[in-house]
């Protein structure tokens, strides 16, 4: 029998030695093969990081972020620290790849190539049912598509699921993130931390959005491939608003109740929607998308669910359904997801959906990474179980 397991701990403490003694008196049981520590912006990341660090067994592997907010079984917290301590049946490697602004696709396959080094396995060797990807980069950078192109380079099969260390400052210009590898805390580079097992898992997603049947297409983008220009023909940020039934262009902005963040646009894969939800109208009338865009792409409008009772059913139903006796869940959860639920007034119930999970430790990130996608607006999970 083959089993993947976690236990949690978290702190509000905040000096560094206090919170890892905390946070490591709350574990039991046998020596975490991999720890993850997910850690608000506002402590002190390399002092955490040696303090948890010196105190963990020699042979346990450490990986986390900085996040917008932490996640575990209690719900959705705030300057707090949670920790995730993984044992049984995986190995574990681990790769960081640096300089994500300067070149992102070497970066990405500087970390697969470190993490397969590790595990003594070639890329293009890799099963895709032994093996699984879980990756953080940092969010602030903007650079998940170009890195996903480096880590999948060699082999386009493996599955990969995260998101972006991130912040809860709101000021763009004051925003950073730091990413943990074992003894080294760092900002602009990605991580992968590779699995090997023949547990049970899955690389899940749940977002709260329902197709609609209409479509519009991008007929014009800026130099940057972030901006839309045009839509269905017509200036981008007006068609949208006209869409929408929004007089005013800035209540499109994501995070208002009747804006992009309740009629999102989805990318449609087979029978399965993404979501690349549109971001912030500009004053020259532009759309500032989070993710690339291709002039001539036809994107799926989506409409706005039960934000908490679909997180529910997704921790309940689906998840239960597709990873045999779950045990163990890494989190990934959009930002905007948050803003969303603060702008609706949903915070408490989805933080309670929360408690529905296995075993969980997570972050509020900076956009989400699902089988080769940047996505957003979604909540992206790594779930083991046993058989």
């Amino acid at each position: 029998m083959a089993h993947v397991k976690m236990q949690t701990a978290r702190s509000t403490l905040t000096d560094p030695v206090a919170v890892a003694e905390d946070l490591l008196r709350q574990l039991h049981g046998p020596p975490p093969k991999l720890v993850t520590l997910f850690a608000s912006r506002q402590r002190d990341q390399r002092a955490l990081n040696r303090a948890v660090r010196e105190r963990l067994p020699k042979d346990t592997r450490l990986v986390g972020a900085t996040t917008a907010g932490e996640l575990d079984n209690n719900g959705i917290h705030e300057n707090s620290v949670v920790l995730g301590a993984l044992s049984g049946d995986f190995e574990v490697g681990l790769g960081l790849g640096s300089g994500l602004t300067g070149d992102a696709i070497a970066a990405g396959a500087m970390a697969i190539k470190r993490a397969c080094e590790e595990l003594g396995v070639r890329q293009q060797d890799l099963d895709a049912r032994r093996y699984v990807g879980l990756v953080i980069d940092d969010g602030f950078r903007y650079k998940k598509e170009e890195l996903l192109l480096g880590i999948l380079e060699k082999n386009q099969t493996l599955v990969l699921v995260g998101g972006g260390a991130s912040d809860s400052e709101t000021d763009p210009a004051r925003q950073s993130a730091l990413i943990h590898v074992d003894g080294e805390v760092a900002g602009d580079g990605v991580l992968v931390a590779l699995f090997k097992t023949n547990a049970p898992w899955a690389a899940l997603r749940s977002h709260w959005y329902v197709p609609t049947g209409e479509r519009l297409t991008i007929t014009k983008v800026d130099e940057t491939h972030t901006r839309a220009l045009e839509i269905d023909g017509k200036p981008a940020a007006r068609r949208y608003a006209d869409i929408l039934g929004v007089e005013n262009i800035a209540d499109l902005e994501f995070g208002r109740p009747g804006g992009f963040a309740s009629r999102p646009t989805a990318l449609k894969v087979g029978r399965e929607y993404f979501i690349r939800a549109a971001w912030r109208p500009l004053e020259d009338g532009s759309i500032l998308f989070a993710n690339l865009l291709e002039e001539g792409s036809e994107l799926d409008l989506m409409k706005a669910g039960d934000l908490a009772g679909m997180t529910r059913d997704f921790f309940q139903e689906e998840l239960p359904r597709r990873v045999q006796n779950p045990q163990a869940a890494l989190l990934f959860h959009c930002s905007g997801r948050m803003w969303y639920a603060g702008a609706t007034g949903t915070v408490p119930s989805l933080s309670e959906a929360m408690k529905l999970a296995p075993s969980a430790a997570g972050m509020n990130v900076q956009f989400e990474i699902y089988s080769g996608f940047h996505i957003n607006t979604t909540l992206t999970v790594l779930a083991f179980g046993s058989n």
